[in-house]
């Protein structure tokens, strides 16, 4: 067939499809609406037109008249039977048929008499229907896998040509092949319309893959749009194959928290009932799949199983493994030791796992391991360690205090800044805190703080004689003095004056020595050169440094 023309009438007319078969042509008209059957394909022109007739085939080769049209008249209509009142002519001479039924599918014939010429065109009609209605009916309510069963029937009512129906899966067509997917189709036509009813049954055979699956029905007529169906899903049933044991529990499982094993069954419908094997324990349940530990301990580590009542062989296992951690630092809190004194420490860690281990004193972290083979007073302070394994935690410490009789490390003076004063400084170790006295009053300059059993304790004063000053330590262990000479600033004078006079004896005394040492060079110089043959003044320059050296010695000593 091939598509010859189309032309809209009114609201009330639908699109006429025009082919050419053996020499006519072929309009299809849609059932119930009004059909528009063209004269000539629409090429007649009705001024030259003297007679224009419409009638139709009866059957048995016997016409059947509708209307005639003359020039210049009215129409006149003749139809009868089922086409009285259907039948009225469009202005390009084209037949109007109303409410199209099955019965119009057969040929009307445009008679024309233009002059002397009298010519027919036979036009064949098509009347289509879309089905009323595409359902799926007569749903299983659940399916097997492996088993082929009828999941249900799709309907197509009251269609013209009869409908095709196509199974879908996930909108994909099931194609049948007569294991997995069977399709029966059937048709009845009712009497009165002759429009036919289509029916298909699906049986099919289910897999695993199926439980969320959608299925529908279709169908595409010759023209119009595409049916489907609502979709439809099903319950897919099947043994179980397969169980496994999930443990549901916090990322670190520690002593005192819940654990629940859960016994997960792939069938559907899956089991209610399991048995759970607790180490060496059984516990069944029903109507649930779970089962949960309360307070775990560390024995409670080990293998666990689930399996099914009604069939103990399927089981599945998973360990459960309880982190924890103990630590025990001997000794610990407050610890007193003598300095020289030993401290040996002892940690000793019980855990599930690799632990690691970390120092500090006085919240400063460490290196390493404290180690006290012989305390001193800056090995004072609070020491904590902490031992972790993953997410837990444990911490333990001890304070450690060493205490002894103060000693002084270093008693020095040194001139104040501003020059009239002398500063004594006096630096001792020993704990608890030494008091410091001094066996001459002076005004306190300065006092270190009281750290790592260390102490600076610093004076001035205005020294008017020569003197010894005593610095004196002590705590409630013992004490210990040290004492300095201090002079006075008038002898600080005096000592500088001989150191003067010694300065230039002593540069008097060099300068002699450089000059008897030169006329013991010259006389050996000269010596040398009658015996060798060499010129005396051979040694010229080194005479000239000689007399610079002493010249420059009795400048110092005249100084």
């Amino acid at each position: 067939m091939h598509l010859l023309s189309a032309s809209c009438v009114s609201a009330l007319l639908v699109t006429a499809f025009l082919c050419q078969v053996s020499g006519l042509e072929t309009v299809i008209g849609l059932y119930g609406e009004t059909l528009e059957i063209p004269c000539n394909n629409g090429a007649i022109k009705a001024d030259d037109v003297l007679i224009l007739k419409w009638k139709y085939d009866k059957g048995e080769g016997l016409p059947g008249d509708l209307l005639v049209k003359q020039k210049n008249q009215n129409v006149s209509i003749s139809a009868t039977d089922e086409y009285k009142g259907r039948v009225s002519l469009a202005a390009n001479s084209s037949l109007l048929l109303s409410a199209a039924t099955l019965s119009d599918q057969r040929t009307f014939t445009c008679m024309v008499v233009a002059g002397a010429d009298i010519a027919e065109f036979p036009v064949t009609v098509v009347i289509n229907k879309m089905p009323a209605e595409l359902e799926i009916y007569d749903k299983a309510e659940e399916l097997e896998i492996g088993k082929l069963t009828k999941l249900g029937t799709c309907v197509a009512k009251d269609a013209n040509p009869a409908a095709n129906i196509t199974w879908l899966k996930n909108n994909k067509p099931l194609v049948a092949d007569g294991e997995g997917v069977s399709i029966q189709a059937s048709f009845v036509a009712d009497p009165a319309t002759g429009l036919v009813t289509t029916t298909s049954i699906l049986e099919y055979s289910a897999e695993k893959e199926d439980r969320d699956a959608q299925f529908t029905c279709s169908t595409q007529q010759t023209a119009g749009a595409e049916l489907v169906s609502s979709p439809v899903t099903f319950s897919i049933t099947y043994s179980t194959e397969n169980i496994a044991l999930k443990v549901i529990a916090q990322d670190l499982l520690v002593e005192g928290d819940n654990v629940t094993l859960k016994c997960v069954a792939d069938g559907n419908p899956a089991p209610t009932s399991f048995n759970f094997h607790l180490k060496g324990e059984v516990v069944q349940v029903e109507n649930t799949d779970s089962y949960t530990i309360m307070k775990v301990s560390r024995n409670s580590s080990g293998e666990y199983k689930c399996s099914l009542v009604d069939d103990p062989t399927m089981e599945a296992t998973d360990d459960i493994i309880v982190q924890y951690l103990d630590i025990n630092l001997s000794p610990s809190g407050d610890i007193v030791r003598s300095a020289g004194g030993t401290l040996d420490l002892n940690l000793e860690i019980d855990a599930s796992g690799d632990t690691k281990v970390s120092w500090t004193k006085d919240n400063v972290k460490l290196d390493k391991e404290p180690k006290f083979s012989k305390v001193t007073y800056a090995d004072s302070g609070r020491y904590e360690c902490e031992v972790t394994l993953g997410l837990l935690s444990r911490k333990a410490s001890f304070e450690l205090a060493v205490k002894g009789a103060p000693v002084i490390k270093h008693l020095t003076k040194r001139r104040g800044d501003d020059g009239k004063h002398k500063v004594l400084i006096c630096e001792a170790e020993g704990s608890p805190k030494p008091a410091v006295s001094w066996s001459i009053n002076g005004t306190l300059q300065d006092e270190s703080p009281f750290v790592n059993g260390k102490i600076t304790h610093k004076i001035q004063v205005v020294p008017h004689a020569n003197l010894t000053v005593s610095c004196t330590v002590s705590n409630e262990f013992g004490g210990d003095t040290r004492a300095i000479n201090v002079s006075s600033y008038s002898s600080d004078g005096g000592d500088q004056t001989k150191l003067v006079v010694g300065v230039v004896v002593g540069l008097l005394v060099a300068t002699i020595v450089i000059g008897l040492a030169y006329g013991v060079y010259a006389k050996k110089s000269k010596q040398g050169s009658w015996k060798t043959g060499e010129k005396e003044d051979g040694s010229s320059e080194e005479e000239k440094k000689l007399e610079e050296k002493v010249e420059e010695n009795n400048q110092k000593a005249e100084v």
